[in-house]
């Protein structure tokens, strides 16, 4: 018996992207794509019919800023963002990506040299995502997701780190500025790959990533080492196309930032250009500090300087987990930095370090920086104005994977207190024997907490676990960036850091945050998630009209609002990589998602169809 449509789901509250008020609407999908939408369409006329009765339906959520460029030719299916209701993701940024091959020049490997540091990613899991590239150019790159089951929808910007890498080789691009023949190069092949579709360049500033292989490790990476005419020439390009500058700001130098950043201007430039920056969130130490990029892209897209620029804006806490030292935050230490150079499985050159007492005394002057003394370092800090973002306060350092079973869920101050109380002859105070034997491996008397900090390190290298909000604490700013004007949903990671933090359900946070607002917010945080980064980048998604992909997402209102995703993150071994990594389970949370009009995730499960075949594309840019 022939039907009309291949699925209809009825009776779902529709959120349609528009941020128009929701309906109770039916939704009926054909070959792919949206086919009509109504009151009470007859359910015969559907090959299958889901129930969507008590559910929110939307559009595929979009995760703008993920690095899962790395896993997708490992396992295209990208499970970990399609179980939380993304359907289409971003790869290609902070200047980092794989769009060119696996650039290896001798004893150089640039795509495990840069991500190592920079995402936190171990260098046997990088190893395996370059020997899984079998391309040499950005158009072969995006011609060969068509052979990939790909899960969700992938769009990619050019990384200009390797885009730097594949016109000077490596150790040019971090050692002197390009040739005008390289230039011209660079921007050929940029103009190229906007003709490929590429959603445009991606650059870096920020003054804590580094390279990962000798000899280059107290280098950063090649982005940086650019200048302004080098960057004007490129961004000229994606100017002229209309795509998209994703960045990172200057924050050593906040002059030639806010420089940088008038990039953006149609009024300097002639054409506004599309820039989509990190970061803005409420810092713990500098809670004020992302009013002022808010305030400079108002300013910047004012009708007096006629620009286009927002900050992207993660959506729930900013939880970092450390291995030891071993963080993202930690590379901005001088000291720390060096022990984050070292190999991963190079204990003993850690070790050598902690013991040398020249090292020793710059740890302490980093630990203190800020936080000790009558100085102006002191006074910027109790200001909001810290010169260094790095929390050292042991009172919101949380044990999470200790290695004294007591220890973990409490802070490192309380552990160090009653450290100091049993040196101190209070024998009783040690909750265990295991804490009793590890107190007594500590130098008596541990001073203060830096010699405390030593010892964890020397004791446990990178072996013991902790996490510290590093921003949006209890999330009471974190709606207001989401909605603001001159900010987008979309600060994830998603793909990166893979021991350090877990933003794959960022956009469900964001939903939960406005779902307490009322309906009304709820539709306007769907048209943030969907059509409106879909328009920014150019991209033909995050819709829910007719002829449009069937991309869809269900949630459950009632599971949504009782759901905390500080309490469902977890560590987890990944086969994939042969190694643990942060994930985050909103399970029951979203009841359904669809791509291509194909069920992927349904009763908590993946289905079936989910890596069987192409369900995604690769996305270029319109």
């Amino acid at each position: 018996m022939s039907t009309t449509w291949d699925t209809l789901i009825t009776d779902a509250l529709v959120f349609d992207g528009s941020g128009d008020a929701p309906q109770v609407l039916d939704i009926a999908i054909r070959d792919g794509r949206i086919a009509a939408r109504g009151a009470g369409l007859p359910r015969a006329e559907a090959g299958r019919v889901i129930d969507g009765s008590g559910q929110w339906l939307m559009p595929g959520l979009l995760d703008i800023h993920t690095h899962l460029d790395l896993e997708v030719d490992l396992d295209p299916r990208l499970p970990e963002v399609v179980r939380h209701g993304t359907t289409t993701v971003l790869v290609g940024n902070c200047s980092l990506g794989t769009c060119f091959g696996q650039q290896v020049e001798g004893e150089q490997n640039p795509i495990v040299d840069c991500f190592t540091r920079v995402e936190n990613i171990p260098k046997k899991v990088l190893s395996k995502c370059v020997e899984a590239i079998t391309w040499d150019n950005t158009g072969d790159y995006m011609d060969h997701f068509d052979n990939l089951a790909l899960g969700p929808n992938i769009g990619a910007f050019v990384p200009h780190s390797m885009l730097r890498v594949e016109v000077m080789g490596l150790q040019d691009s971090i050692s002197r500025k390009p040739t005008a023949a390289e230039l011209s190069r660079m921007e050929n092949l940029l103009d190229t790959a906007m003709e490929q579709g590429y959603l445009g360049l991606s650059t870096d500033g920020l003054p804590f990533h580094y390279l990962a292989n000798e000899p280059h490790t107290d280098q950063r990476i090649p982005t940086q080492f650019a200048g302004y005419s080098e960057l004007k020439r490129l961004l000229g390009v994606v100017r002229r196309r209309g795509r998209v500058w994703q960045t990172t700001p200057l924050i050593e130098n906040r002059v030639k930032g806010l420089l940088y950043f008038l990039f953006s201007s149609g009024r300097l430039f002639g054409k506004p250009l599309k820039t989509s920056a990190l970061s803005v969130m409420e810092f713990v130490l500098a809670p004020r500090a992302s009013n002022a990029f808010l305030g400079l892209a108002k300013l910047i897209n004012s009708s007096l300087l006629k620009g286009r620029i927002h900050f992207q804006a993660l959506g729930t806490n900013f939880r970092l987990w450390s291995d030891g030292i071993v963080s993202p935050v930690f590379e901005e230490l001088p000291s720390t930095c060096k022990l984050i150079a070292k190999e991963y499985d190079d204990v003993a050159g850690r070790r050598a370090l902690l013991d040398d007492p020249a090292f020793v005394e710059e740890f302490r002057h980093d630990w203190e920086h800020g936080r000790k003394g009558r100085n102006l370092a002191r006074l910027k800090a109790k200001l909001g104005l810290p010169d260094k973002l790095v929390i050292r306060d042991l009172e919101r350092m949380i044990f999470d994977g200790a290695p004294v079973a007591d220890w973990d869920g409490e802070s490192m101050q309380q552990v160090f207190d009653r450290l100091r109380r049993v040196q101190r002859g209070q024998a009783a105070e040690a909750r265990s024997e295991a804490e009793r034997e590890a107190f007594a491996k500590f130098p008596s008397p541990t001073e203060d907490e830096v010699n405390f900090m030593l010892h964890l390190l020397r004791e446990y290298d990178k072996s013991f676990r902790w996490w510290v909000d590093v921003g949006n604490k209890d999330n009471r700013a974190t709606l207001g960036y989401l909605l603001h004007p001159s900010a987008l949903p979309g600060f994830n990671d998603s793909g990166a850091h893979l021991t350090n933090m877990a933003f794959f359900d960022g956009n469900l946070m964001s939903l939960k945050l406005a779902q307490a607002e009322g309906l009304g917010t709820v539709a306007a945080m769907v048209r943030r998630l969907t059509r409106e980064p879909a328009a920014f980048f150019g991209l033909d998604v995050g819709s829910l009209e007719i002829g449009a992909q069937a991309d869809i997402t269900m949630l459950d209102p009632a599971a949504l609002q009782g759901w905390d995703s500080n309490d469902h993150r977890a560590f987890i071994h990944r086969e994939l990589f042969d190694h643990k990594q942060m994930v985050n389970r909103s399970d029951g949370v979203v009841t359904r998602v669809l791509i291509h009009g194909e069920p992927v995730w349904q009763d908590g499960d993946f289905t079936e169809v989910l890596g069987s075949r192409r369900l995604g594309r690769a996305l270029r840019a319109a």
